[in-house]
């Protein structure tokens, strides 16, 4: 599933009447653990990660002590006890069989020991797939039939409007609009490569930008996130983007300004212009959009309202709509 059904799935089990932990699987650095705490806060819920492969089973089983000549057990103070939260048991299938074990009766019972599992706290859990040979190891056939699975996908649509929320650099946001494929190239027959493209090292290429690195150390610090291939493209194409003329001149004089022919730059400049896009100057930035090839349009259009709404109450955005009603079913 691709991240924007997960996150519906996820709000829709969580607020069920009766909940079946759900266990999410995907690729390394597909967004998992964001996924699990966007569906925390779409519900106004805390959240709380858990690190699974870290603990050891008396860490959740609890210390056994002897008693009025009986032997109970310390259940360790780690889980909730009151509020609505989201727990989510990350790298579960990394933890040793003996770790796995110690949760069986947390997942299928709600209950650890002395623990009782509020009717508030939910469970869920991730990791990564065996077939990534991403050091996971095997999740337990009796534990994993206590979950509801669900495959984690990436989606460049769905990314897209996260990273709009999130203050992804344009220049990420751009490059990935025009070659999509990178947004997660991970392979696991060359699981070798200490780098490479998923979305969350896309997230670190944009932590780069922001720290504005001088010109002889961009590209190292480039391929250091996404790899070699990855790296060096998206270098190229700042290059570009760094040589677009200003979206403010656009922006002044839509009707006569250039349209570029290269798809890169006409990548580059939609980014460049979803960026500067408002309710002040929807007038003048639909004038331009409407000059574009539809395909451009409507990207650059959708980006443009993701990051404000507002747009879509203005006149200019009701005209290009009905324009271009054609390409939008």
């Amino acid at each position: 599933m691709v991240p924007r059904l997960i996150t519906t799935a996820l709000a829709t089990l969580l607020s069920a009447p009766t909940y079946t932990p759900v266990f999410l699987s995907g690729s390394p650095g597909v967004g998992k653990s964001s996924l699990a705490r966007q569906a925390a806060d779409s519900l106004g819920w805390d959240f709380l990660d858990i690190r699974v492969s870290q603990f050891d089973a008396v860490d959740f089983r609890g210390l056994p002590v002897p008693k009025d000549g009986k032997t109970v057990w310390l259940t360790p103070d780690l889980f909730p006890t009151e509020g609505h939260w989201v727990v989510l048991l990350d790298e579960l299938p990394d933890a040793p069989l003996l770790v796995q074990s110690a949760l069986y009766q947390l997942i299928l019972d709600g209950r650890l020991g002395d623990y009782r599992v509020p009717a508030t706290v939910k469970f869920l859990a991730a990791g990564n797939r065996q077939s990534d040979r991403a050091a996971a190891g095997r999740l337990s056939s009796a534990l994993a039939n206590r979950f509801l699975h669900l495959d984690v996908e990436a989606d460049l649509e769905s990314w897209v409007a996260w990273a709009l929320d999130h203050g992804i650099r344009t220049e990420v946001i751009a490059f990935l609009r025009f070659r999509p494929e990178l947004l997660n190239a991970f392979d696991p027959k060359r699981h070798t490569e200490r780098a490479f493209p998923t979305p969350r090292s896309w997230e670190f290429v944009s932590r780069v930008l922001e720290a504005d690195p001088p010109e002889e150390i961009e590209f190292d610090c480039f391929r250091g996130a996404v790899g070699d291939g990855a790296g060096g493209e998206f270098a190229a194409f700042c290059q570009i983007y760094r040589r677009l003329p200003s979206p403010d001149a656009v922006l002044m004089d839509p009707d006569t300004a250039d349209v570029p022919d290269e798809p890169s730059v006409l990548y580059a400049l939609c980014g460049a212009l979803a960026r500067k896009a408002s309710d002040a100057n929807a007038d003048r930035f639909f004038r331009y959009a409407n000059r574009l090839p539809d395909e451009f349009a409507v990207l650059l259009v959708r980006d443009a309202t993701r990051r404000c709404k507002a747009l879509v109450n203005t006149r200019g955005y009701i005209d290009w709509v009905s324009r271009h009603e054609a390409v939008l079913v």
